[in-house]
């Protein structure tokens, strides 16, 4: 993705207004996050600075679980965003979340990726930048955001089935009193876990005449955003947040693109590359930017890179680079030192 268009985020009046509304000022987390207190008023700031924001208001809230739950709880649903708005007023708690799914592609940093399969529904939280993952307390909200919209939308005290997530969240005895199930801490992705059949409850809060007025500008305002990045750019930004789930092949990518794989290839070569170069081109970014992390040992890297064995990135990877990956280690590490003491 596009990083000068990546790494805008649009901050809506209405987050400060409802950080008021739970006692916590805006000037106080402009200070605690170390930026001038003009971000206030921006309506665009970095992802960088976003991150700072979050950060900064679990800080002063003290534990992360309870600013979670505090604000999940007291956002007003007349301050919502043109897009939270419309899943507001979808017909069901399932076209709530595909709408959800959907628009968040026009509001970095995070996607979802949505799920059903028996009678669960699976809602994973991804970072469009792989390496630069949102504060605990972010993806924290978000899941509850979800659940909230479920229980608002319908009207009924709807509970999780079970939530994961990666790092520590605080009070974990919080996070189980508002999702109403168990919160396990330490997994490997960040999850939220519905009952499948809470999916298929109305909204009382349907208005079909307004989302009549709100989808087609929203729909446009995303195929405006898609249309901005080349097909290579879709695939590369696809690749990287995929190549951790296992074998990777066209036929998923063109799936996710919404085309068939033909045609997938074909619109590549008309961009003069291919999906094997593209994935050697995603996976060579990846690994040099991940080697130049010297907690993560190499057979992590060859994993988060899509390589099953290590023998087989020691060899792409000295198709890359002409080297080792230890020994490329080695020399960056050597270059640092240098520049260091010049």
């Amino acid at each position: 993705m596009n990083s000068s268009s990546a790494d805008r985020i649009k901050i809506t009046p209405g987050f400060w207004t409802n950080l008021r509304g739970i006692g916590v000022e805006p000037i106080d987390v402009a200070r605690q996050a170390r930026l001038p207190l003009t971000i206030i008023n921006e309506p665009l700031v970095t992802t960088a600075q976003y991150y700072s924001i979050w950060q900064a208001y679990s800080e002063l809230v003290g534990d992360t679980a309870m600013g979670i739950v505090k604000l999940a709880t007291a956002y007003e649903t007349a301050q919502y965003p043109p897009a939270a708005l419309a899943t507001f007023h979808a017909q069901d708690y399932r076209d709530a979340l595909n709408r959800m799914a959907r628009y968040k592609q026009m509001c970095p940093p995070e996607n979802l990726r949505i799920q059903e399969e028996g009678e669960q529904c699976s809602i994973e939280l991804e970072w469009q930048d792989a390496e630069q993952p949102g504060p605990p307390v972010l993806v924290g909200i978000t899941l509850a955001y979800l659940l909230e919209l479920g229980r608002r939308g319908t009207g009924r005290h709807l509970t999780a089935r079970s939530v994961e997530f990666i790092h520590p969240m605080g009070d974990v005895q919080a996070l189980e009193g508002y999702f109403g199930c168990r919160v396990q801490i330490g997994m490997d992705r960040n999850r939220l876990m519905l009952n499948r059949d809470d999916l298929d409850r109305p909204f009382a809060s349907y208005n079909e005449e307004l989302l009549e007025i709100l989808t087609p500008a929203l729909d446009r305002s995303l195929d405006e955003r898609q249309s901005q990045l080349t097909v290579s750019a879709k695939v590369k930004w696809i690749l990287s947040r995929s190549l951790t789930r296992g074998r990777i092949d066209i036929q998923t990518v063109a799936f996710e693109l919404g085309m068939s794989d033909r045609t997938l290839q074909r619109r590549l070569t008309d961009e003069g590359t291919s999906f094997k170069q593209l994935l050697s081109q995603t996976r060579r970014e990846k690994a040099v930017a991940y080697l130049a992390d010297p907690s993560l040992d190499i057979k992590e890297v060859a994993f988060l890179v899509g390589y099953e064995d290590q023998n087989s990135f020691y060899r792409a990877f000295r198709s890359w680079e002409g080297e080792t990956p230890a020994n490329w280690r080695i020399a960056q590490e050597q270059w640092r030192s240098a520049l260091v003491t010049e």
